[in-house]
């Protein structure tokens, strides 16, 4: 189904994390309480220079601010509080494939370490294998500096075993200037669990709408010119399920799995944003400016609007719009637009290239609309995409350092990101990209370092007007989630989260897909099991520990 493919908060390790505001201006995180480095003994670090109460003089003269067209490049000097009389190899672990040019890339990047004293040793984990190898990586006896690491990959069960090495005030400041005085200061309290920091989010949070995609030349087929409203693409799809599908065969929606992603188009048609997103454990709550009081939330299926929503998706179904076998079909609904067997989708940006796909056939046009141009964006979270320093790191300082340059040294980030200048790609007079024909060696954040050290200022050139229309109105409209750095620990009802998920499973699907016979029947049902199954004792467990949490704001 669609939705695991969506980075999405994983339930783990109670995160009561504590609010991290940035040191004057420069985004290091600060705490009330008394700092210490407690992970040295972890680190073995060969290399425990003095430390220094701030970052060294010579940062001064960088920008005060990272951004678009702005370079800042690092120094030896800049690092005086790591010793680096003797060399070092700090090997970094990522999730992915590796590009085929990755050794030319890799070797530049060392090209440039060769004044810091420091070489850069890159282990992939691949996306076959990394669900088996991470733990295993970080638990064994191979020595591990750096690490990906995200929510949706084995953050919070990794630093619950204490994988991770702590980023204290003291240490950020004095081995990492460029992360003290470049990353934003609001990004530091979602990598924080209980008061402890153990990795650096991504800096930059970009706005996360979802939008329907449809076969523009089918529109105007019919009569139709744009959809403004969920009312316009639900006649939409019924016009398409009445008149082109017995002509074509093709669905209004070849819908496969479930539809949560149309379900999330249909939600955003108000304020909401969910407290909790567990694959069908989803709890919701309706936005008004502020942290939601406990009791505003609730199991996104007892809300009002999830009955309306099932409602339309029968009637959409009774008519035609998409496969009575929707449940069991193999091709996502993305991929068959993009092959011309559906005829709209709902999903993020993603759509684009789907439409791209599909607009291969001469004749076919296609268009994205949002849906929810009255209503907030939410943003993705920071720390959707992290970089952590493992407990067992052999020279903490040392990696600290790395980390710093591969995230905010203008040369180093470009060249993990988009590889190499005039080779995979070119830059224009107003600084954007566009990928060259050696791209598909190296393609554009192509890699997961990639991801967790991008800053929002690299933009791709000769993006469509249709698709910038979109995203630049999203920037008008974003809103972070108040609860985002809540992570629910459901160790003390894991037997009733199983159960009532299990619950979830078997209904959810059917109903986003309105294939039931009676949908206020069904979901009624549906609730009923989901309290016998232990529902309450989950609030219960919920409300207290976000109780916890929402008193530490």
């Amino acid at each position: 189904m669609k939705k695991k493919r969506v980075l999405s908060m994983i339930m783990g390790l109670c995160i009561a994390a504590s609010l991290l505001a940035g040191c004057g201006g420069d985004g290091a995180p600060s705490s009330t309480a008394p700092v210490t480095d407690s992970s040295s003994s972890a680190g073995a670090a060969s290399d425990t220079a003095g430390d220094s109460d701030a970052a060294p003089a010579s940062v001064d003269s960088l920008p005060a601010e990272i951004g678009e067209g702005i370079t800042v490049a690092a120094t030896p000097e800049m690092y005086a509080s790591t010793d680096l009389s003797k060399s070092y190899t700090v090997n970094m672990y990522l999730i992915g494939d590796t590009p085929n040019d990755w050794d030319k890339v890799l070797g530049l990047v060392n090209d440039y370490l060769k004044p810091f004293n420091t070489e850069l040793a890159v282990t992939f984990m691949s996306w076959s294998d990394y669900q088996t190898m991470y733990s295993l990586v970080l638990a064994g006896g191979e020595q591990v500096d750096l690490i990906f690491t995200a929510p949706w990959c084995y953050m919070y069960n990794e630093a619950a075993k204490g994988s991770f090495y702590e980023l204290t005030d003291e240490f950020v400041a004095n081995y990492m200037p460029l992360t003290s005085r470049y990353q934003a200061a609001d990004s530091w309290d979602e990598t924080t669990i209980s008061g402890k920091t153990i990795a650096i989010p991504c800096n930059v949070a970009q706005p996360m709408g979802k939008i329907v995609a449809v076969r523009q030349d089918l529109m105007e087929k019919y009569g139709m010119s744009e959809l403004k409203s969920w009312d316009d693409y639900k006649q939409y799809c019924l016009t398409i399920a009445e008149k082109e599908t017995p002509e074509s065969g093709i669905y209004a929606l070849a819908a496969a799995g479930d539809n949560n992603e149309l379900w999330d188009v249909y939600r955003q048609q108000s304020d909401t944003f969910l407290a909790l997103d567990s694959s069908y454990l989803d709890f919701m709550y309706e936005y008004n400016n502020e942290i939601p009081a406990k009791e505003d939330i609730k199991l996104a299926y007892e809300f009002d609007s999830f009955r309306t929503y099932a409602h339309d998706m029968k009637e959409m179904a009774d008519a035609g719009c998409w496969s009575r076998s929707a449940l069991t079909n193999t091709i996502t609904d993305d991929d068959a637009f993009g092959n011309l067997q559906g005829a709209s989708i709902a999903w993020n940006g993603s759509v684009f290239t789907y439409m791209e796909q599909a607009e291969k056939t001469d004749g076919v046009t296609c268009m994205a609309y949002d849906l929810t141009t009255d209503h907030l964006v939410g943003a993705e979270a920071y720390s959707n995409n992290d970089m952590a320093i493992t407990a067992g790191s052999g020279n903490p300082q040392r990696a600290a350092m790395v980390l710093d340059l591969i995230k905010f040294d203008t040369y180093l980030n470009k060249l993990l990101i988009l590889g190499i200048e005039g080779e995979h790609y070119s830059i224009n007079d107003q600084n954007e990209y566009t990928e060259l024909d050696k791209a598909a060696d190296f393609a554009a954040f192509a890699i997961s370092a990639s991801w967790s050290i991008k800053n929002g200022d690299l933009h791709e050139a000769g993006v469509p007007e249709r698709e910038t229309a979109i995203t630049d109105a999203w920037e008008t409209r974003v809103q972070m989630n108040p609860t985002i750095t809540f992570v629910f620990d459901d160790t003390n009802v894991k037997s009733y989260t199983s159960a009532v998920t299990a619950v979830l499973t078997d209904y959810v699907p059917m109903l986003e897909l309105g294939l039931v016979d009676d949908v206020d029947a069904t979901l009624d049902e549906m609730v009923q099991k989901c309290y016998d199954a232990g529902l309450q004792q989950i609030y219960d467990e919920f409300y207290a520990q976000y109780d916890a949490w929402k008193a530490t704001r």
